[in-house]
């Protein structure tokens, strides 16, 4: 019997309650797939019939972790009624989205799946970007990949890995991109969430899935894939790759299995930003010049100009590994392990150049015509010079996670066990090499130019050396920790009740820490003059230009390279330490500059306590449920009613620093700068969340399913944000430039005209008074399935909540201190979202011969939500207003189109969201701030299967290149573009195989 298969195939169904309804595979289709040229799409209705009949019965949470059934990658048929006996070869989009479409048609929440299949044969590298093609989901994209995912709007979602709490670091939910997409079997999105899984956040759950051994029907399976891509703007190629390993056999003490799963990926990138400041002053300098005349004073600019290349080389190595015993057929014990890694080296470059500071001339100034007090062209003479810095840095993440468990049928009585330890850390070391230009350049400004803003440098000479000197050099450590024990029990008791036919029980506990611990230094040197090629960095080369089009005129200049810089980094630090020596014994007096030689005179770079913060936090859990059926007419009706209550007990402790007050009067030092003493701080915290949950689910036919569904959530605030630890520190940022012309203070405004100025003291920190962010859900969908892979689904949803999270600026004016301005994370108040989903897909299998293999899925999302704006940051007596949330689009959506016949599958896929904000400011009820144009992506994968164990692949991601837009709004229907990335295009060819 042949046993060979693709790789990336569909995934196992532990989440299915139920069996699906008028899903069975006909005879003639069991034929069809068991021939041994059987065509992918031949395949997928057996595969489809095994993988829901495997999952019968089973819950979604406390089965969470046992991937049993049917394997993900193939179902052998040896019931009688299959004569041949074959193998069924599971392959194919058919198979992947009806299993999938399986998972949300009998799960007992209302969830989206994502199966192997779609991975594997998506250009995706990572599981967060296979997410972006879920219903509702929507993501952000830095440095040319996912890095952060948002359910509904939302970020605020927890993650587990086979059901498993799992984080990164310090954090308390895992970084998805950190999972490569050849280590995974699936993924689930929780959107309302029952009593035995994991507390979800917000925005819901995401359980990461990956392989066993028992999940496979062979007793050897050897099975990977390679694949190579090409980055259009660096012009790199890089590998990627996985291979598993996985044995069973049947021993004297009963079954045993063991698998290994080892990928690695890798990718090297580089975006290029054009951008001007969201810093739009209220007036123009009293010193900047404006001509001609005739265009007055009214109008309003940047404060700056600059580009900003974002490059480096990241790779993840990620191992899991999967031990199964089965000494009895009631009984089955486990050990799971998952190793992730992350890498990368970064090379980021900055320029920028003030348009406003230093008595700065502005010339030629055009003034858009619909808009006259804005600006569309403009000359900038004299002025601030130019500056730029490129930064390098070196960032590592180690992720562990060990687990074991049983499971033990015994009658009626379903018993699990598991108990699971993770340790993350991750740690960034930066170096920084500082420039600035030796004049002022000539500027020439286009503010609004193929969707930004865009700038030269006429008559500049970017590669003479002359023309740059050595502005400073910069170092930092940064180092946070998470490690902690998990452990739970779960009973599942069938009941001879018809009502009520199951119940389910269990508890939870874990142990949690975090930590957080970083330093830096720099020296400041540019009134020394050095010229930039006399510092040991080595050789000056031109930054990459890797700008789409030419709107973007001044795009490289001289630095040193990457190597040069993190290479020779005790030679620079020693050279600081040598230039700050002769820059304290100019400046006996400058507190600023004894303090960096201080820093310096170690080789490490010290540790910060005043930047630190530790936590430990317990919680213990504790979930009951049932679950009800019973039929009204020919209505089948059935669903789930319990709680799960979480008693959280925390410790968070940092150290912060206050100002020396004697009688009412700031104490100083000789040197006239405030004194200010450490102060350790500790806060417990004591509380317990009830969370109650209960479903409803209509069956009018076997194809029409209508559900309803309550639940209350909470998502606890990181725990760096519940730092108790705040500093309050004097403003040394200096008052005058390097010429001696005094730094120009712009109008704030965020602020009142009693809060402008210079602010006195500075501060942030933390905010122990930060309370859990806390929704009650309603949710209710339409549910009608055509086949086993052809569907059309609706949703409406709502959130009434409380809590959100972030961090806000503050000024305020003390008696003592006089101006301060504070930065740190605030609660805003009660907020509302609600929306709507839709979605469908099938193949046209009615159509005659080619015609046949086509397919769609499309889905789309419309979100309308509002918080209120934090109480302490609205005018006094006044009731906060109603704002946007932060990084919400009203729209999302997604469509992809297949052909899949015999050995050709091939897969266009197209997605989006609207626009959205940044962040929340608001002024006289004017937002002013940050947002993101809407953006879209068109990703394209073709598969030739010539044999059955081999696929090979082609994938192009990101055709469009579309650039990412930002906008800088400052008041009512005024903005200015804030920044525009070009980002990569990438192109693959790879093969996976199976024996």
């Amino acid at each position: 019997m042949k046993r060979f298969l693709l790789m990336a195939s569909a995934a196992p169904f532990a989440l299915l309650a139920m069996p699906a309804s008028a899903q069975d595979a006909t005879p003639q289709e069991q034929a069809q797939a068991a021939a041994p040229d059987a065509g992918v799409d031949e395949q997928a209705p057996v595969a489809q019939e095994r993988a829901t009949k495997s999952a019968q019965g089973r819950s979604p949470g406390t089965t969470a972790t046992e991937n049993l059934g049917t394997t993900e990658d193939s179902v052998a048929d040896t019931s009688p009624e299959n004569s041949t006996g074959s193998e069924i070869v599971v392959t194919g989009y058919r198979a992947s989205l009806g299993s999938a479409q399986a998972v949300k048609r009998n799960s007992d929440a209302i969830l989206d799946a994502v199966v192997a299949q779609d991975i594997g044969k998506l250009p995706d590298n990572t599981a967060a970007e296979s997410l972006a093609r879920v219903t509702g989901v929507q993501v952000n994209r830095y440095s040319d990949e996912v890095n952060q995912v948002l359910v509904r709007g939302l970020p605020d979602v927890a993650t587990t890995f086979n059901g498993r709490d799992i984080f990164t670091a310090e954090l308390r939910r895992s970084q998805l991109q950190d999972f490569p997409a050849g280590a995974l079997a699936g993924l689930e999105v929780y959107k309302s969430g029952t009593a035995d899984l994991l507390e979800p956040g917000l925005a819901g759950l995401i359980n990461v899935r990956s392989r066993r051994p028992f999940d496979f029907t062979e007793k050897l399976v050897i099975a990977g894939g390679v694949r190579g891509t090409y980055n259009d703007q660096t012009k790199k190629f890089d590998p990627l790759g996985n291979i598993l390993v996985s044995q069973r056999a049947d021993t004297a003490i009963g079954e045993i299995g063991w698998l290994i799963n080892a990928s690695y990926s890798q990718s090297q990138y580089r975006n290029a930003v054009r951008w001007a400041t969201g810093n739009v002053p209220t007036t123009l300098p009293d010193n900047v010049t404006v001509s001609p005349s005739s265009v007055g004073r009214a109008f309003r600019i940047p404060e700056r100009v600059g580009v900003f290349n974002d490059s480096g080389k990241r790779w993840r190595p990620a191992v899991n590994a999967s031990v199964q015993w089965k000494p009895a057929a009631n009984l089955e014990l486990y050990y799971d392990f998952l190793y992730q890694g992350y890498r990368g080296r970064g090379a980021n470059d900055l320029f920028e150049a003030s348009l406003l500071n230093n008595g700065a001339q502005l010339t030629n100034v055009v003034l858009r015509e619909d808009k006259p007090d804005q600006v569309q062209t403009l000359t900038k003479v004299g002025g601030e010079r130019g500056q730029a810095y490129r930064s390098t840095n070196v960032n590592n993440t180690n992720t562990y996670q060990a687990a074991g468990g049983a499971k033990w049928d015994v009658g009626r009585a379903h018993l699990s066990t598991d108990l699971a330890y993770t340790r993350s850390q991750y740690d960034s070391n930066e170096y920084s090499f500082d420039m600035s230009q030796t004049t002022a350049p000539t500027i020439d400004v286009n503010f609004f130019v193929d969707g930004g803003s865009a700038f030269s440098l006429p008559g500049y000479d970017r590669e003479n050396p002359a023309n740059y000197k050595w502005r400073g050099y910069y170092e930092s450590t940064y180092l946070v920790k998470g490690s902690g024990w998990q452990w739970r029990g779960d009973l599942d008791l069938d009941t001879d009740i018809a009502f009520l036919p199951k119940f389910q029980f269990g508890f939870r506990y874990t142990d949690r820490d975090a930590s957080l611990e970083r330093g830096d230094r720099y020296a400041y040197t540019e009134t020394l003059n050095i010229p930039l090629a006399n510092t040991p960095a080595g050789a000056l080369e031109l930054t990459q230009d890797v700008f789409r089009g030419n709107a973007q005129g001044w795009t490289s200049w001289l630095m040193p390279t990457r190597s040069g810089i993190e290479g020779n980094s005790a030679a620079l630090r020693q050279f600081s330490l040598e230039q700050l020596q002769k820059l304290v014994a100019a400046n006996p007096s400058d507190g600023g500059y004894r303090d960096a030689l201080a820093r310096f005179q170690s080789q490490n770079v010290q540790l910060d306590p005043l930047r630190a913060f530790l936590a430990a936090e317990q919680t213990y859990a504790f979930y009951g449920q049932t679950k009800y059926e019973f039929d009204i007419g020919s209505f089948r009706v059935d669903g789930l009613v319990g709680a799960r209550v979480v008693n959280t007990v925390g410790r968070y402790s940092g150290r912060g620093t206050i100002p020396v007050v004697v009688n009412g009067v700031v104490q100083r030092d000789a040197n006239g700068i405030p004194v200010t003493a450490a102060a350790d701080v500790q806060i417990k915290a004591n509380y317990v969340d009830i969370l109650p949950n209960a479903s409803l689910r209509i069956r009018p036919t076997d194809k029409l399913q209508i559900r309803f569904g309550y639940t209350k959530t909470r998502t606890k605030p990181d725990f760096g944000q519940l730092n108790p630890a705040f500093s309050i520190s004097p403003n040394l940022s200096p008052t005058t430039n390097p010429d001696g012309t005094p730094v120009t203070i712009t109008d704030d405004p965020r602020f009142g005209a009693g809060l402008q100025g210079r602010p006195d003291y500075t501060g942030g920190g933390g905010n122990p008074n930060l309370v859990p962010l806390t929704s009650h859900n309603f949710d209710a969908t339409v549910e009608y399935y055509f086949s086993s892979n052809a569907s059309l689904t609706a949703a409406v949803f709502y959130r009434d909540l409380f809590g959100f999270t972030s961090n806000y600026t503050q000024r305020y004016r003390d008696p003592v201190y006089g101006l301060v301005q504070v930065d740190r994370p605030v609660n805003a108040g009660a907020g509302k979202i609600k929306g709507v989903e839709v979605g469908g897909q099938t193949f046209f299998d009615f159509l005659p011969g080619l015609l046949s293999g086509f397919g769609i899925q499309a889905n789309a999302t419309y979100l309308n939500g509002k918080q209120r704006f934090p109480t302490d940051l609205s005018p006094a007596n006044s009731t906060p207003p109603f704002v946007a949330i932060p990084g919400l689009s009203k729209w999302s959506y997604n469509a992809a189109l297949f052909y899949e016949k015999g050995k050709v599958s091939t897969r266009l896929s197209y997605n989006g969201r609207s626009r959205f904000l940044n962040g929340n400011n608001v002024v006289n009820g004017v937002y002013f701030g940050e947002g993101t144009e809407k953006i879209t992506r068109l990703d394209f994968s073709f598969n030739y299967t010539p044999i059955k164990q081999v696929t090979l692949t082609f994938d192009a991601a990101n055709l469009l290149a579309q650039p990412f837009r930002n906008f800088a709004q400052y008041g009512d229907d005024r903005y200015y573009p804030r920044d525009v990335r070009d980002e990569g295009r990438y192109y693959g060819l790879g093969a996976r195989f199976r024996f």
